[in-house]
C-alpha cells in the first residue's frame, strides 16, 4: 500500500510517523507547501519510506497528479482544504481521510456521496480524536444496549502543569480551537435535534489523580452525525470539551467582547482584523512546551439485556517522551492512520462518504491502538 499525507504539521508529522512503522505499508509522500519542513519531518522519522514533495493544496491539477498511485490520501491542513481535496480524491479514485472539525464543510463532503460510491472509493471525514476515536466509541457502544437513555461524550487535551490565566496550551491550531468555541453545538434533548450555544452548560468531572476535579462545556463539531444516527432513540446526547476549572468563563469572556471578531483594527500602516490579532497573541501566549496529556470519558446509560446497564469508556494517554510525540498528536493521528488502513485492507468495505461513527468497527481500531500504547478502559455497571 501506498500512502499520501497531505500536511507536515504537528498532525501530518504524526500520521507520516506510524505509517512510517505500520506493516503493508510500502512507501508515504509527505507533501506541504514547505518543502523544507516536509523534509525536515521525513529525515527525523528515520525511514527510507518517507519521501518529501512539495504541494499547493490550492492547485488542484497539481493534488490530483499526486494522489494517482496512492492507495489512500489523508488530508492534515485545515478543514477549509477538505472539499477541494474530497473531490480530487474521488476524482483520482483515491480513498481520502480527513480530520474535519467542522460541521458545515463536513456536509458539504456528505453532499458527494453519490459521486464516490460511482467511483468506488471511500472518503471518510472528521477522523482524528473527536470527532473521530471518540465518536466512534459512542457509536459501537451504544449497539450494545436494547434501548438508550443517554450517551456523553468528554473529550480534552491539555497541559499536564497549567498556568494561569487560561491553564491551557495550544495542542492544534489556533483556528482550530476558536472554531470549536464558536457558534452552536449540536445536541439531542429529550429524543428531539437542537442546538445550545457553545461553552454554556458548564460541569464538573472527574478523573483520577493527579486531576481530580475538572469542567467540561459544549463545542462545536464534536457530535459529527451522532444525532443524526440517534435521533428519537434516546433521551440525550451532546459532546464536551474538558478544560481545567475556570478556563471555560476566562475564554468565553475574550470572544464576548469581540475579540475573534472581523473587526478591522489599524496597526500603524497595516490594518488586521480582531481576529487574525488575537490568533497571533494567542499563539505567542499559549504556545509551549509544556507535557501534555489527552482524556477521553464516554458515558452510555440504558436498558441492556432487560436490565438497566452503564457502560464507561475511558482513556488516559500522555505525551511521549521518547518517540517526541505529544499525546494530542498521538490520540488524533493515530487513530486517523487505522481508519485509513482499515480502508485500504479491506476491513472497511464501504463506499461513499461516511463519518468514522458510520462506517468503523470499534474493536479493530481499539486492537490496532493498543498495539500502538492507546489502551481504552472499558467498564459495564
Amino acid at each position: 500500500m501506498k500512502s499520501l499525507v497531505i500536511g507536515a504539521g504537528q498532525m501530518g508529522s504524526a500520521l507520516a510517523y506510524d505509517l512510517a512503522h505500520s506493516q503493508g505499508i510500502e512507501a508515504i509522500t509527505l507533501a506541504d507547501v514547505d518543502f523544507e519542513r516536509a523534509k525536515s519531518v521525513a529525515e527525523k522519522i528515520h525511514a527510507q519510506k518517507v519521501k518529501p514533495a512539495r504541494l499547493d493544496v490550492e492547485r488542484n491539477d497539481d493534488v490530483a497528479a499526486l494522489m494517482k498511485g496512492h492507495t489512500f490520501a489523508v488530508g492534515a491542513t485545515t478543514f477549509r482544504h477538505n472539499v477541494a481535496l474530497t473531490k480530487t480524491a474521488i476524482e483520482a479514485k483515491v480513498h481520502f481521510c480527513d480530520l474535519g472539525g467542522n460541521d458545515d464543510v463536513v456536509l458539504r463532503q456528505m453532499s458527494l456521496n453519490a459521486e464516490a460510491k460511482e467511483r468506488n472509493v471511500l472518503i471518510v471525514p472528521n477522523c482524528g480524536l473527536a470527532p473521530g476515536f471518540a465518536n466512534v466509541i459512542a457509536a459501537r457502544g451504544a449497539e450494545q444496549f436494547d434501548k438508550l437513555d443517554i450517551v456523553s461524550i468528554r473529550v480534552g487535551g491539555l497541559p499536564q502543569h497549567p498556568k494561569p490565566p487560561l491553564n491551557y496550551q495550544l495542542v492544534f491550531s489556533v483556528e482550530g480551537l476558536v472554531n470549536e468555541y464558536s457558534g452552536n453545538s449540536v445536541v439531542i434533548r429529550e429524543g428531539k435535534i437542537v442546538e445550545r450555544p457553545t461553552m454554556t452548560e458548564v460541569e464538573s468531572i472527574e478523573f483520577p489523580p493527579p486531576f481530580g476535579t475538572l469542567e467540561a462545556f459544549l463545542t462545536s463539531g464534536g457530535t459529527s452525525m451522532l444525532p443524526k444516527m440517534f435521533e428519537g432513540r434516546l433521551n440525550e446526547l451532546d459532546y464536551k470539551t474538558i478544560r481545567y476549572p475556570g478556563h471555560c468563563e476566562r475564554f468565553k469572556a475574550l470572544l464576548d467582547l469581540g475579540f475573534a471578531s472581523n473587526e478591522p483594527i489599524s496597526v500603524g500602516s497595516n490594518i488586521l482584523t480582531a481576529k487574525e490579532m488575537f490568533f497571533e497573541l494567542l499563539k505567542r501566549k499559549l504556545s509551549g512546551t509544556d507535557s501534555d496529556v489527552v482524556l477521553i470519558k464516554v458515558v452510555i446509560k440504558g436498558t441492556s439485556k432487560g436490565k438497566s446497564r452503564i457502560l464507561s469508556y475511558q482513556l488516559i494517554d500522555f505525551y511521549q517522551e521518547n518517540d517526541n510525540i505529544t499525546a494530542m498528536m498521538r490520540t488524533t493521528a493515530y487513530p486517523t492512520s487505522v481508519i485509513a488502513q482499515l480502508i485500504a485492507n479491506g476491513t472497511i468495505k464501504q463506499r461513499g462518504v461516511m463519518t468514522p461513527e458510520q462506517c468503523v468497527p470499534l474493536e479493530p481500531m481499539l486492537h490496532e491502538l493498543r498495539a500502538r500504547g492507546i489502551a481504552v478502559n472499558e467498564q459495564w455497571q
